[in-house]
């Protein structure tokens, strides 16, 4: 659970926008209207903003969010976009679809956005609001839906105020939202379209049916590493590349401070790095089980699983 904060309920006009830039290029997550629901917007270069958004939400484990973006331009920054992707976004956008495309090498997005994957989903939203913020900012925004993990989601302010009062500092008010529904997500990264999603747009697309994440709102196993991996681990043994925690150490360590946001920011970067190693193991420190740590728990129980 996210600390106690006053959290302030605006007008979403110039000023309010401004304001919003501003705690979000500080680090914080701030609520924004969309044309679909209300979101809950932080910087997506920046991973301990976007754990700040699994805090707020109490997200038990690390989905894939949607990257919003001002843009096509924008968008093609961050994601490859083959023939039938391109079709699509000229098509749709902006609008109420996003659309998960292989990520960009090089793209200057927090690992934590994508759980680690190898793809990105992105949205250009019609908002006139979180536009506005998008060009304020100039960066891209990973915005989940902006209410309680398992709640409802919010189309007015007033739902935001009562499912994520006191844990985020601002919400903008931009009156009840047009679609009310969640985007439409649509799979291009490689062979026929798949329907992730259904959702405001119909996309002559072929209903995924894989067992694994790809977007929010899907029930799936996680990225995993190559190697095995083993958690709650006091020291390495001699095969183990060790990820530490806090007073732990290890090859590297989480975060050295113990603090939960930075662990989180630093988790996939990590698992990546030791999957990469010439060690054929991987051990990780025992993180807390509270706040964050129950997400980074739910994380690396998954990777450990038997597979």
């Amino acid at each position: 659970m996210a600390p106690e904060v006053a959290t302030r309920c605006l007008k979403a006009d110039a000023a309010a926008i401004e304001e919003a830039a501003r705690l979000i290029l500080g680090g914080q997550p701030v609520a924004v209207p969309t044309e679909t629901v209300y979101g809950l917007a932080a910087d997506a270069t920046n991973g301990e903003a976007v754990a700040r958004i699994y805090q707020a939400k109490g997200r038990p484990s690390f989905n894939p969010l949607i990257v919003h973006v001002a843009d096509l331009d924008q968008a093609r920054e961050l994601g490859e976009f083959a023939d039938a992707a391109m079709a699509l976004a000229k098509r749709h956008w902006p609008g109420p679809l996003t659309l998960v495309v292989p990520l960009k090498s090089g793209a200057p997005i927090a690992s934590l956005v994508t759980a680690g994957l190898p793809s990105i989903g992105i949205r250009i939203p019609a908002h006139p609001v979180m536009q506005a913020l998008l060009r304020a900012i100039g960066r891209p925004l990973a915005a989940p839906s902006a209410n309680a993990s398992g709640a409802i989601s919010p189309t007015r302010a007033a739902h935001v105020l009562d499912s994520l009062g006191g844990r985020i500092p601002l919400i903008l008010d931009g009156g009840p939202t047009e679609r009310g529904l969640e985007s439409t997500i649509v799979a291009a990264t490689g062979g026929p379209l798949r329907l992730l999603r259904p959702g405001p747009i119909t996309v002559d697309a072929v209903t995924a049916t894989e067992d694994r994440i790809e977007a929010p709102g899907q029930l799936a196993s996680h990225y995993a590493p190559s190697k095995p991996l083993r958690i709650d681990a006091a020291e390495a043994a001699g095969d183990e590349y060790m990820i530490g925690f806090g007073a732990t150490p290890g090859d590297t360590n989480l975060s050295e401070k113990g603090d939960l946001t930075e662990a989180a920011a630093r988790l996939f970067d990590l698992l990546h790095q030791a999957d990469a190693s010439e060690k054929p193991r991987i051990a990780v420190a025992s993180v807390p089980r509270e706040g964050l740590g129950l997400a980074i728990n739910d994380r690396l129980i998954r990777a450990a699983a038997a597979r």
